[in-house]
């Protein structure tokens, strides 16, 4: 088991990518701290493994964020996926929906990162993935929200992965395409799987398949990457 005695924090860890994420590397025997919002689905993704645990996060939530780094101070590994993912057209998009994303994907992002991080400096070893998207690079009618937040969260993990790098930490990111989870089906509806179906592997991902590439930059395996972006996207960042 690779990961054997490390801590993991996945944020928006209790259902989609995130539920995948921490079941994979409690496998790997990590202890996963899992965070979000909804109390009782937090319990629930707790009870599938012994080494995972809840605590209770809403990463648009200044003060929440502020308390989730106060109890987790000694994290190995942060995967930092909890987002909010509106579809609108631009001229279609309400204010506070903008406000919540980018509170969420990047605000939350940022703070969280900022406070875990100096734990991992003085350690020498760490290792920070930023689930981002497809989207982030690719123009989708839609997105503008979600794909303008995600970009910005891949600047970030160039940025860190330059700054935290000569202290032994490493910073990625992987950038899903469209995945079949309950949350974006209830966001993106029909969208979701059109953008699956034009993609050159044809389909949309399962969430286990974006979990194994999270865990491969977390890994020791990926020892000698940082700054990069991992495009686990059927093929979508070759169109």
């Amino acid at each position: 088991m690779e990961l054997s005695g490390l801590v993991a924090l996945v944020t928006g860890g209790t259902a989609g990518i995130g539920l995948a994420c921490a079941r994979l590397m409690a496998g790997e025997g990590a202890t996963v701290i899992v965070t979000g919002r909804n109390v009782d689905r937090g319990r629930a993704a707790a009870d599938i493994h012994e080494r995972m645990r809840f605590v209770q996060a809403d990463m648009s939530d200044l003060e929440s964020v502020e308390s989730l780094v106060r109890q987790s101070q000694d994290v190995d590994i942060l995967v930092n996926n909890a987002a909010s993912f509106p579809g609108a057209l631009t001229v279609d998009q309400d204010a506070a929906s903008l406000q919540r994303t980018l509170d969420t994907n990047v605000r939350g992002t940022y703070v969280l990162t900022a406070g875990v991080v100096p734990a991992m400096l003085r350690r020498g070893r760490g290792s920070i993935v930023n689930v981002t998207s497809m989207v982030a690079t690719k123009g989708v009618p839609g997105a503008s929200v979600y794909s303008a937040s995600k970009a910005a969260v891949e600047s970030l993990t160039r940025t860190w992965a330059a700054e935290f790098g000569g202290r032994g930490v490493r910073v990625n990111s992987v950038a899903p395409g469209p995945t079949d989870t309950e949350g974006v089906a209830a966001e993106w509806g029909d969208t979701n799987d059109e953008l699956g179906r034009a993609l050159p592997l044809g389909r949309t991902a399962d969430p286990d398949e974006i979990a194994q590439a999270v865990l491969f930059l977390a890994s020791p395996r990926s020892s000698f990457v940082t700054g990069a972006t991992l495009h686990a996207d059927g093929g979508g960042a070759a169109i």
